[in-house]
């Protein structure tokens, strides 16, 4: 019950795999019943995450030392998952095409050890074409504060190991507080390049591909954004008929 109220999707989550590995022991005969029974369990929605604007972006960059703003940079503009920027390598990147190759992330598990392994799913897996805006700090990043080995992490502790991801969390913290946007956590920066992708006109297609979502439901959240868009089309539409 204390994860319920302090973690609702995370709990409902836990849920939906008990019930589900307890469904299984129900059929293979272990059980002669499943007792996760609990009416309107394991439904929670996820509450509509705040958007940062490019404006707001740009400022909170701004107010970053430059070793960390390519951190904050990726995230927005190129969509990436926090595991997904920390697990970036040298190698991973392509100057030469304006890409970027999604290969691993690197994630800790609550009170556990760094893991460095593949992308949250399948389609996490993927070549990301960099916006022309984020390529110079790209090269000079590169330049400044990577190491010349094709394996070298491109964000990383004093140790020289990959940047812990708490730490990746206090430096947008910092960052947000420059810009009064203290709803806003690291993961709102994916959220918010989604949302400007969806209003730029991506497909639903196109916004799983470039957030790597292995299906469609999570690129979905994203349509309002679209539906927004179709409606300043239209208005562009009748402010072109009104000056006939």
């Amino acid at each position: 019950m204390e994860m319920k109220k302090r973690y609702v999707t995370t709990a409902d989550d836990a849920f939906r795999m008990l019930r589900a590995i307890l469904t299984t022991a129900v059929t293979d005969g272990m059980i002669s019943k499943n007792p996760c029974q609990i009416k309107g369990a394991g439904q929670a929605r996820s509450v509509e995450r705040p958007v940062a604007s490019v404006a707001e972006l740009a400022a909170a960059v701004a107010a970053t030392p430059e070793h960390h703003q390519l951190a904050l940079l990726l995230p927005a503009w190129c969509q990436l998952r926090r595991g997904e920027v920390l697990g970036l390598q040298r190698r991973d990147v392509d100057l030469l095409h304006g890409t970027i190759r999604v290969e691993r992330a690197v994630v800790r598990p609550m009170a556990g050890k760094v893991v460095v392994g593949p992308p949250k799913t399948a389609a996490g897996q993927r070549t990301i074409a960099v916006p022309s805006n984020v390529l110079p700090a790209l090269r000079t990043h590169l330049k400044r504060y990577v190491a010349p080995e094709p394996q070298a992490w491109m964000f990383t502790s004093t140790s020289g190991d990959p940047m812990l991801p708490s730490t990746l969390d206090r430096i947008w913290q910092r960052a947000r507080r420059t810009i009064g946007r203290s709803d806003l956590f690291y993961h709102d920066l994916r959220h918010s390049g989604l949302t400007w992708s969806a209003a730029s006109g991506a497909s639903v297609a196109e916004l799983m591909r470039r957030g790597g979502h292995a299906n469609p439901t999570a690129a979905l959240r994203y349509q309002h954004a679209t539906e927004n868009r179709d409606r300043a089309i239209a208005d562009a539409l009748a402010e072109l008929a009104n000056r006939r």
